[in-house]
This record gives structure tokens, sequence and C-alpha cells, in this order.
């Protein structure tokens, strides 16, 4: 039987958000698909749990806490996601964050008229599936999975405990 740890339970949830990540810009960058806010948005959460992991790796403190944080991270995740889903299959509309971009970029009042006449990605074109599926339904299957898993492991903190 597997012996399921935090250890491993952090180890699962660190290499599904690496390969997360890597793949967001693996298929943005070298297959070229562009991501629309929402989808940036959707990558946070896994930013979040690697850097809330390394922090219990290096601390080894605080580590029910950090689990609780881990469930709040992805408890966000598949919120945003449901969200992202609704725009992408019209049940809700586009927010003003589906058309804004970065205002590091607005320099001049120029620089936001450029801005407004370009086509920016909407949040309701899926570019990219996988097995017919968009990767806002995957994120949500993995957000949900990583949510219950952390709810699990935060009940049953002492049972598996290293």
């Amino acid at each position: 039987m597997l012996n399921f740890t935090i250890k491993n339970y952090l180890k699962l949830v660190l290499i599904i958000s690496l390969t997360s990540i890597i793949s967001a810009y693996y298929i943005e960058h070298i297959l070229g698909h562009q991501p629309c806010n929402l989808c940036l948005v959707e990558r946070i959460p896994y930013g979040l749990s690697i850097f809330v992991i390394v922090i219990n790796f290096l601390l080894k403190k605080y580590q029910k806490f950090l689990i609780l944080l881990l469930a709040l991270i992805f408890i966000f995740s598949f919120s945003i996601s449901i969200y992202h889903l609704g725009i992408e299959q019209g049940f809700f509309q586009e927010s003003a964050i589906c058309g804004l971009k970065s205002t590091s970029e607005i320099l001049s009042k120029e620089e936001l008229l450029k801005q407004l006449n370009e086509k920016t990605i909407s949040c309701k074109d899926v570019t990219f599936r996988i097995f017919g599926l968009s990767l806002t339904t995957i994120n949500i299957v993995l957000s949900l999975f990583l949510t219950i898993l952390s709810i699990k492991i935060i009940i049953s903190y002492e049972k598996f405990k290293n």
C-alpha cells in the first residue's frame, strides 16, 4: 500500500504545480497560444503553492497552517476556474479583467489609445484544448482534487504526520 504522508502530499502538489506552470508557459511561448487575462490569473495559485511548499521545506514549521493555506489557495483556483468556465460557456458576461492589459505598459494617453485599438484575447475564446477539454476545465479538475486532498490532510493531520 502507498505510504501517504504529508511530505508525499507536498511533493505531489509541488509536481502538479510545476507541471501546470511549465505546461502553461510551453503552450504560450512554444506553441504560440496567447492566454486571456483570466488564464494568467489561474497561474497565480500554482506559483503561490510552489512558494508555500518551498517555505515549508525550508522552515519545517507551521506545517498545518501552510497546508490550510494551500487548501485556501486551491479553493481560490477552483473558484476562478469555475467563473472562467462560466464565461467560456456563456453563463456569465466577461468582466473588466478580461479586457485589461498590464497597467505598467500604459505610459501615456497615446499608449492607452493604442491598447484600446489592439485586439485582446477574449476570456470566452478557447484557443487550446487537450482531449477536447479547455485548460480551464482541466484546471477545475486539478484544483478540486488538490482542495479535497488538502482538506483531508488537515482533518486527519495527526494520522498523516511524518
